[in-house]
């Protein structure tokens, strides 16, 4: 992130952009770029970083309880007897599920890992944020022309859906634009791409958060500082869980389009401003 310390009344209006943002198709890196500019917030700190992104997750974790639910049954169900590993995944499908999830993973660790420094930098630069943004919405209106998906989730469309999260590891690029999009072209129904998008994030973000609590060791915060920080987290898992909800909602109509305006002109904007 990017002035002066972290406020209640900052932490606040950040948790709400984090919770709207990281499942709205409106790029949640983007925004928090573009609000701490505008909030004269040029160190948060890594800490507050990562509640944020932990409130996020704990959303995810509440609003899809009863798929995790399923997803670690079907994991401990490989170390019990009977079947092999081929007939289970042929017959169940939270199995396939679960192996989707981990093949679509691997493009974001990748890249991640090959190209941290550079992605870390353009956190720096609003302006190439706003591009990303206008790409975002080009690609947000340009799933007015997908047709209807009737197809189910595959090895082969989860894993295009992976690398658009990849891709997404750009600020102002959309993580569940981009996925659900991709998922869409593919010929996915939208709310069960949202779903696997929503799931997908979680190894995403889990990794993200781990990789950077080393971190905070580094740069530690006094207690009123953190239970400011601990707010906003609050806030941003709020948020999180009403904008599944609302996105849920969104696909199921098919109006995922709805959000290319928004995003276009905030983008055009930024250009103009920054």
């Amino acid at each position: 992130m990017t002035g002066g310390a972290v406020t209640l009344f900052n932490s606040i209006i950040l948790g709400i952009v984090q919770g709207l943002t990281e499942f709205l198709p409106v790029s949640s890196s983007g925004h928090l770029v573009l609000f701490s500019h505008f909030l004269g917030v040029e160190d948060a700190g890594i800490t507050f970083e990562v509640l944020l992104h932990f409130g996020t997750f704990l959303a995810v974790l509440v609003a899809f309880r009863r798929d995790i639910g399923h997803l670690f049954a079907s994991f401990f169900s490989l170390f019990r007897g009977g079947k092999n590993l081929r007939e289970r995944y042929r017959e169940e499908s939270d199995l396939r599920l679960l192996v989707y999830i981990v093949v679509a993973t691997l493009p974001a660790v990748i890249i991640g890992l090959a190209f941290k420094d550079t992605l870390e930098a353009a956190f720096d630069h609003p302006r190439f944020v706003a591009w990303a943004l206008i790409i975002t919405g080009v690609l947000l209106g340009l799933t007015r022309f997908a047709s209807a998906g009737k197809k189910e989730l595959s090895f082969l469309n989860t894993l295009v859906m992976g690398l658009a999260q990849a891709i997404a590891i750009l600020p102002g690029i959309s993580r569940s634009g981009s996925t659900i999009s991709f998922g869409l072209f593919s010929g996915v129904r939208g709310e069960q791409a949202a779903r696997f998008s929503f799931l997908l994030s979680l190894p995403a973000v889990l990794g993200a958060t781990l990789l950077k609590i080393g971190e905070m060791s580094s740069a530690p915060v006094g207690q009123s500082k953190l239970t400011i920080m601990i707010i906003g987290a609050a806030v941003a898992f709020f948020t999180g869980w009403l904008a599944i909800e609302a996105m849920l909602r969104i696909l199921r109509r098919g109006k995922l389009f709805w959000f290319a305006p928004y995003c276009l002109l905030l983008g055009i904007i930024m250009l103009f401003v920054l």
